[in-house]
C-alpha cells in the first residue's frame, strides 16, 4: 500500500519559512541597531567629546 506523494507542500512551506525568517531577521536587526548599537555609539561619542573638551581646557 504505497503512500501518495505530497505535491506542492514543500514549496508552500518554503515560502512561508523564508518570509517569516526574513521578517523576523530584519525586525531583530532594526531592534538591535536602534535599541542597542546607536545608544552605545552615542555614549562613546559623548565620552570622547568630554575628553576633547578637557584637553582643550588644559586639564589632564
Amino acid at each position: 500500500m504505497p503512500i501518495a506523494p505530497i505535491t506542492g507542500r514543500l514549496r508552500k512551506r518554503l515560502w512561508l519559512d523564508l518570509s517569516v525568517g526574513l521578517g523576523l531577521g530584519v525586525t531583530a536587526a532594526y531592534a538591535y541597531w536602534y535599541g542597542i548599537h546607536l545608544k552605545s555609539v552615542q555614549r562613546q561619542e559623548e565620552f570622547y567629546l568630554k575628553l576633547e573638551r578637557a584637553r582643550a581646557q588644559g586639564q589632564p
